[in-house]
């Protein structure tokens, strides 16, 4: 599946896939994290080397961690990753262009408001 692909059927059924409280609102505060841990790990890797971005890996880690932890919740889970490549390419969509996209078009807010 090329990247655009995915994009189509990662938006498809992502608003399905996102309606507990809990872990919209555990996106709404890990997504940004994940963005910092991204800033920093890359700013650091090309500016202070590696030891340094072990921090940004850090809180990438941790910001996917939460994430995970609130799709436990939900009625209809992510479907399983299938190898490390499919693992890489999905969490950079949504990271990205999904979410940002889920909250920038009202649907986070109008899932939020309809939550259980």
């Amino acid at each position: 599946m090329n990247f655009d692909a995915l994009l189509q059927a990662q938006w498809s059924d992502y608003s399905e896939r996102h309606q507990d409280r809990i872990n919209l609102l555990i996106h709404i505060a890990a997504v940004p994290l994940f963005w910092l841990g991204t800033i920093n790990a890359v700013s650091a890797l090309l500016f202070s080397g590696l030891f340094a971005a072990l921090g940004g890996v850090l809180l990438m880690a941790l910001a996917l961690f939460a994430q995970g932890l609130g799709h436990d919740r939900e009625a209809i889970q992510p479907e399983p990753f299938s190898n490390a490549w499919d693992f890489v390419q999905r969490i950079v969509a949504e990271q990205f262009i999904t979410f940002p996209r889920f909250v920038i078009s009202g649907q986070w807010w109008k899932n939020l408001q309809t939550a259980t």
